[in-house]
């Protein structure tokens, strides 16, 4: 996998990846001593590219890049359209200096036709994933696809999900990621999704149940560590806390009320609890 270690979504400090948003993402990220960023392309033709990936080469922070794609994109109904747009922003992705794309890369937030998803849209799924998996190997990129929970997307909810997505696509340089936020929603056991994912799985948000400081909700940050222990995970583990979110993706999340008192909360509370429950475990510290 492109990143290990901690991470952080930078919808902490920003829901715009402007110039003022890179220089103090990037910032932050150093001063906590963070191995990575997570970069959102909600709007990837606004990006200052030149300079994401100066700011990226001088941090000594590493980068990937994640989105949900607009509907005009939704590879379930036109593959074609779903790898125009990823090879567009695989091409960006590689510009700013970032190592991978992953996210929603099959469909969108709110992508939801109220069924379980047919033969049909699967297929359709792992033409276009097949296709934009070879385009980001050429550029030696890692592609990824993001569980998400049922009220968000309807054609991959489980980690099993996503290995059975994977294994029809075959590309070896397509991985897993699960987020602990959908996982309370969607697995039987919060285990469960890890070990369905097994070898698949590079890439985890560890998100707390209500999405704000990890330790301070519901979620069993036990099982998650021991369970990414016995498959010997040593992908990146990134810290998603919604702070800053532009109104349309708030409503699409349905995240209209702070889940963290500030940032500072976020890191200075939570990446530490997680930091411990990794030494505890054996995994990255």
């Amino acid at each position: 996998m492109a990143v290990t270690g901690f991470g952080v979504h930078t919808s902490l400090w920003s829901h715009n990846w402007t110039r003022e948003a890179a220089q103090k993402s990037l910032a932050e990220a150093a001063r906590f001593g963070l191995d990575f960023i997570e970069i959102p392309l909600l709007d990837p033709d606004a990006v200052d590219v030149a300079h994401t990936r100066a700011l990226v080469e001088g941090s000594g922070v590493g980068a990937i890049c994640s989105l949900g794609l607009p509907e005009h994109a939704w590879p379930s109904r036109d593959p074609e359209a779903g790898i125009a747009f990823l090879r567009h922003v695989l091409d960006i992705t590689e510009a700013m200096g970032c190592t991978a794309l992953t996210g929603v890369t099959y469909g969108g937030i709110g992508e939801r036709t109220g069924a379980a998803p047919t033969e049909r849209e699967l297929d359709n799924v792992a033409r276009a994933l097949g296709a934009t998996a070879a385009y980001a190997r050429e550029k030696g990129l890692d592609f990824g696809i993001e569980a998400v929970n049922r009220y968000e997307n309807h054609i991959l909810n489980r980690g099993i999900d996503l290995t059975r997505m994977i294994e029809k696509v075959g590309a070896p340089n397509i991985f897993a990621q699960l987020d602990t936020y959908h996982m309370n929603i969607e697995e039987k056991g919060l285990g469960n999704g890890i070990i369905d994912c097994r070898e698949h799985l590079k890439y985890i948000h560890l998100s707390e149940s209500d999405r704000g400081v990890p330790g301070a909700g519901t979620i069993g940050w036990n099982e998650v560590f021991a369970a990414l222990a016995a498959i010997g995970f040593t992908g990146g583990l990134a810290m998603e806390s919604f702070i800053n979110l532009p109104p349309q993706i708030g409503a699409a999340l349905s995240v209209w009320r702070p889940v963290a008192d500030s940032a500072e909360q976020v890191l200075e509370e939570g990446l530490p609890f997680l930091r411990n429950k990794s030494r505890q475990y054996g995994l990255i510290a």
